[in-house]
C-alpha cells in the first residue's frame, strides 16, 4: 500500500508541517531550496558509513548471542553438570533481560542519548559475557546470560533508531537494515566457529565487538534529532554538518528538523495512555503488528531448534544447519542492497509470500513422512526451511525494524519504540517456549502450517496497512502517518 495516510485538502493546506513536509506540494522556490540543499541528503559521508559501523557491532552483538547457546549446549552440560531443564532456563533467560531492557529502553535514549544508551548498554553485554566465560555454576551462567539481554533488549531498540536519525533519506533503509546483516552475521560466527572451540572461549569472544563499539563511540557524532529535541540547537547544526560532509549545504534539512521539532513541543508530554490515541493508531498498529506477525511466523522456531527440525525429517541436522548459514548472509545481503531500490513494501510482501511458502512445504514434508506416501520428504523439508530461512532474511527479519525506527515521531518515538520492542521480544520468548509443546499439540505438521497461514496474513496486512517510507525524511513520513487530527 502506497506511503501517505488519506488527510483533507483542507488540514493540509491548514497545518504547516504537513505543508512543508508533504513532497507533493511543494512551491517553485521550495524545488529550487531543495536542489541547493541535496548535496545535503544524496550521498553517505565516511562519518556516516564509520558511525553506523560502530552501531551496529551492537547488532552484531545480538547475532553472537541468538547462535551461541546451539553450539554450547553440550560443553557447557557436560562441563557444569547441568540438566537439560537448567540449560533451557540458560537458553532462554536472556529473553526475559532483553524485554526488561526493552521496557527501558526507549526512555533511556531519550534522557541520554542515543550514543551513551549503546555505551550503556554494552557494559552489560560485556559483564554477561565475562560471567558467563568464567562461570562454575549454574547461577552465574544465568546472571551472565540475563545481563547479556538486557543490554541486547535496549541495543535492539537504540541502534536502528539511531541509524535512521542519521542516515540521508535516500540511503536510510538500506543502512538501517545493516542491523538485520549483522545480527545474521553474529548467528553464522558462532554456529561455525562454535563446532572448533570451548564453550568458554567462544564467550570471550564475544566480548570483541562490546569493546569495539565501546571504543568505537567515542569517535562518532550523536543523532542530531536527538540534539534537537534537547534544546541543542548549536550542537545539533555542528552534528549534521559533521554528517553531511564539511561542504554540504544543510540548511534545509536543520530548519525542517527545527520546525518539526519545535511544533512537537507545543504538544503535551506524552504518556503511555496517550499512545492508543486516535492520531497514532496507524503507526501503532503498523509497528506492533509487524512485530507479532515476525515473530508468529515461526523464525524462532527454526532459530532456535533446527537441528531438532531436521533430524525429526530423518535430514542431516549438521548439514542441513550449515545450508541455512550459507543462504542467511547472502540474502540477507540482497535485501539489505533492495532495501532502497525496490522499497520496503514490495520486499516484505516477498518476503512473507516466501516464508509462507517454505513453512508450507516443510509441514508437507511430515505430513507425507506421517502417512508413508513419498520417502523424499527429508529432502522436502530441507527445501522448505531453505526457502523460509532466505525469504525471511530478505525483508522480514530487517524491515521491520526500518519501519519501526522511521514511523513514529520524536516525541513518542521513546514508548512507542520500547512497546513495539518488548511486543518483539515477548513474541520470541512465546514461540521459542512453546514450539514444542505445539509440535506435540497439532503434530509438527500443523505448526507449520499455522505458521504458513501467519505469513499469508502478514502479506495481506502488509498491503493494506503498511506504508512506504523510501526516499522520504522522518518528518515526511511521521505527518503522513496521522500525527495530527484530522479536521471534520
Amino acid at each position: 500500500m502506497g506511503g501517505r495516510s488519506i488527510v483533507d485538502f483542507d488540514e493540509e493546506a491548514s497545518n504547516p508541517l504537513l505543508g512543508r513536509v508533504n513532497p507533493n506540494r511543494e512551491s517553485h522556490e521550495d524545488s529550487e531550496t531543495e536542489k541547493i540543499g541535496s548535496s545535503a541528503s544524496s550521498g553517505a559521508t565516511a562519518l556516516v558509513v564509520f558511525s553506523t559501523l560502530i552501531s551496529v557491532l551492537g547488532s552484531y552483538v545480538f547475532g553472537t548471542a541468538v547462535g551461541f547457546s546451539s553450539p554450547a549446549q553440550s560443553g557447557i552440560i557436560v562441563d557444569l553438570g547441568l540438566s537439560l531443564a537448567e540449560y533451557s532456563l540458560f537458553g532462554s533467560i536472556w529473553t526475559i533481560g532483553a524485554m526488561l531492557g526493552a521496557i527501558m529502553s526507549g526512555k533511556i535514549a531519550d534522557i541520554f542519548g542515543r550514543r551513551a544508551t549503546m555505551g550503556f548498554s554494552e557494559l552489560f553485554c560485556l559483564v554477561g559475557w565475562t560471567a558467563i566465560s568464567f562461570s562454575k555454576s549454574a547461577w552465574l551462567l544465568d546472571i551472565g546470560r540475563f545481563s547479556t539481554g538486557y543490554g541486547i533488549g535496549i541495543l535492539s531498540y537504540v541502534v536502528p533508531i539511531y541509524i535512521a536519525e542519521i542516515t540521508p533519506k535516500n540511503l536510510r533503509g538500506a543502512f538501517t537494515a545493516v542491523n538485520q546483516l549483522m545480527i545474521c552475521c553474529g548467528v553464522s560466527v558462532m554456529y561455525v566457529i562454535g563446532n572448533f572451540i570451548s564453550w568458554r572461549t567462544l564467550a570471550l569472544i564475544g566480548t570483541i565487538p562490546c569493546i569495539l563499539q565501546l571504543l568505537g563511540l567515542f569517535f562518532i557524532p550523536e543523532s542530531p534529532r536527538w540534539l534537537a529535541k534537547i534544546d541543542k540547537w548549536k550542537e545539533c547544526e555542528n552534528s549534521l554538518q559533521r554528517l553531511r560532509g564539511d561542504n554540504a549545504n544543510i540548511s534545509q534539512e536543520a530548519a525542517e528538523i527545527k520546525e518539526y521539532t519545535e511544533l512537537l513541543k507545543k504538544l503535551a508530554d506524552t504518556r503511555m495512555i496517550d499512545l492508543f490515541q486516535r492520531k497514532h493508531a496507524h503507526g501503532l498498529i503498523v509497528g506492533v503488528g509487524l512485530m507479532v506477525l515476525q515473530q508468529f511466523g515461526g523464525v524462532n522456531a527454526l532459530a532456535y531448534y533446527a537441528s531438532a527440525i531436521f533430524e525429526s525429517s530423518g535430514f542431516s541436522s549438521r548439514t542441513g544447519s550449515l545450508a541455512m548459514v550459507i543462504i542467511q548472509v547472502p540474502m540477507t545481503i540482497l535485501g539489505t542492497l533492495l532495501t532502497d531500490k525496490s522499497g520496503r513494501v514490495p520486499l516484505l510482501m516477498i518476503s512473507a509470500a516466501g516464508a509462507c511458502l517454505g513453512c508450507f512445504l516443510t509441514g508437507l514434508s511430515f505430513l507425507l513422512q506421517d502417512l508413508q506416501l513419498w520417502i523424499s520428504s527429508p529432502l522436502l523439508a530441507l527445501i522448505g526451511v531453505l526457502i523460509f530461512s532466505g525469504s525471511f532474511s530478505l525483508g522480514m527479519g530487517g524491515i521491520p525494524w526500518v519501519i519501526m525506527s522511521e514511523i513514529f515521531p520524536i516525541n513518542v518515538k521513546g514508548l512507542a519504540g520500547s512497546l513495539v520492542t518488548v511486543v518483539n521480544w515477548l513474541g520470541s520468548w512465546v514461540i521459542s517456549y512453546s514450539f514444542n509443546f505445539l509440535t506435540k499439540w497439532i503434530s509438527s505438521e500443523g505448526t507449520f502450517f499455522l505458521f504458513s497461514i501467519i505469513s499469508g496474513l502478514t502479506v495481506i496486512f502488509v498491503a493494506k496497512l503498511v506504508p512506504e517510507t523510501k526516499g522520504r525524511t522522518l518528518e515526511e513520513i511521521q505527518a503522513s502517518m496521522g500525527l495530527f487530527t484530522r479536521k471534520n
